[in-house]
């Protein structure tokens, strides 16, 4: 759903120009930092009096921001279970229909997290290959994870992917579970992961079963994995002594991946024909159809000075308006190992291979072309203002709706 900003709209000038020009060689993102940047950044004065009216405005402009998101939250969470409730007779009677319909809305969910970001000014440009031909197949997203804007940046970059948001899974942190939006995926059949070795076999048991009861049976097509189990600054010197102690490659910009919850997928999703069916769990009607997972997609995440997003800015907008530049590579699944030795080392050379991607990428602005080819290109990810007020407007309206009639039956038996 890929449309042209209208006028007076953040990056619109911009996204304008990559309509009419189609992919082209991208303009450089500002390099990293080096030590005596951070040093410098780090002693500047004090804020000047003539800097207090754009701080204020800029706190003025967070606290706008804030009361929005929470009156967004307040109206389209509640509206989107109250019409899961009410459709529960359609997930009867046509589960197919029922998890479309819920899809849709989900998409929606997401749709309005993207926006808040995309009116700071956060956009994406996309590099590397076209994901959005293999949208209608079954894939895996492998995602480097640096800061919790890394999930929203993704809301962002794939609500142009056509059915892609409505029927993919989630994997994160079970941290996210207890947030105003845990109740959505736990609906929607998204899997929370404890992190820990204590926890680690117990939670891929329960991450097969998630899989076989949820994933078929609810039409689902994509799963979005970070597979480095946690943010970068909290697992880099865990991953480097782990790296020094096994003779594996020192990582400064990703860490090395952990295997487990990869292993698990590959192994339900991957189509084997066991006793006439396709494995990966509850296959019924057009499910039966299933060709199984099909694509790899390596994705990795890059933030101008190395500096990355988290959700606060994201919701309060306070940084400058920036562009985050995310990179796909596409592998078919017949080219990935299922064994556990190979698929460890194939995952720990694609990983190798971010670390590549983000050292070039940090020190020139751009990442590298492919391989034969001169001079990289991107694409400019853009959303539709137009859909963005009309998913809004329908939360909004939603929301005064239900609010009537829940009080009218509250009025009726009190």
């Amino acid at each position: 759903m890929t449309a042209t900003p209208g006028p007076g709209t953040p990056a619109s000038a911009a996204a304008a120009t990559a309509a009419a020009a189609g992919p082209r060689p991208c303009r450089r993102s500002p390099l990293a930092p080096t030590e005596k940047d951070r040093t410098d950044a780090n002693v500047r004065m004090a804020v000047t009096v003539e800097e207090a009216p754009w701080l204020g405005w800029i706190v003025a402009k967070a606290l706008m921001r804030f009361a929005f998101m929470v009156a967004n939250n307040l109206v389209a969470i509640p509206s989107y279970i109250c019409y899961v409730i009410i459709l529960q007779p359609l997930r009867v009677l046509d589960s197919k229909r029922f998890w479309y319909i819920e899809g849709l809305m989900y998409k929606w969910l997401l749709g309005m997290v993207a926006s808040w970001g995309w009116y700071a000014g956060y956009t994406v440009m996309e590099w590397g290959e076209d994901i959005k031909a293999i949208a209608k197949d079954e894939a895996v997203m492998l995602v480097n994870h640096q800061a919790t804007g890394d999930v929203c940046t993704l809301m962002m970059c794939l609500q142009d992917k056509g059915p892609v948001v409505a029927q993919m899974m989630w994997l994160m942190d079970h941290i996210f579970k207890y947030t105003n939006f845990g109740i959505v995926s736990l609906i929607h059949g998204d899997f929370f992961i404890r992190q820990g070795r204590a926890y680690r076999d117990q939670q891929l048991l329960v991450l097969k079963k998630h899989l076989e009861h949820n994933y078929r049976s609810r039409d689902r097509k994509w799963i979005v994995l970070f597979p480095e189990g946690g943010f970068l600054r909290k697992r880099r010197e865990t991953s480097q002594a782990f790296a020094k102690k096994n003779n594996l490659p020192f990582l400064t910009h990703v860490t090395l991946p952990r295997f487990g919850a990869t292993n698990i997928i590959l192994k339900a999703l991957v189509a084997r024909q066991e006793n006439g069916s396709p494995a990966g769990g509850d296959a019924r009607g057009l499910e039966c159809k299933s060709r199984g997972l099909q694509w790899i997609i390596d994705t990795t995440i890059a933030y101008p000075k190395a500096e990355p997003i988290d959700i606060q800015t994201w919701i309060l907008g306070y940084r400058k308006p920036t562009v985050t530049h995310v990179h796909y590579r596409i592998f078919p699944i017949g080219d990935v190992p299922l064994e556990t030795e190979d698929l460890t080392s194939w995952l720990y050379q694609r990983f190798i291979e971010k670390e590549d991607l983000l050292s070039h990428f940090y020190k020139t602005g751009a990442f590298p072309p492919p391989q034969g080819q001169k001079e990289a290109v991107c694409r400019e990810m853009t959303l539709s203002n137009m859909w963005i007020f009309l998913i809004q407007s329908f939360a909004f309206l939603s929301g005064y709706l239900w609010y009537h009639i829940i009080q009218y039956f509250y009025h009726c038996l009190f």
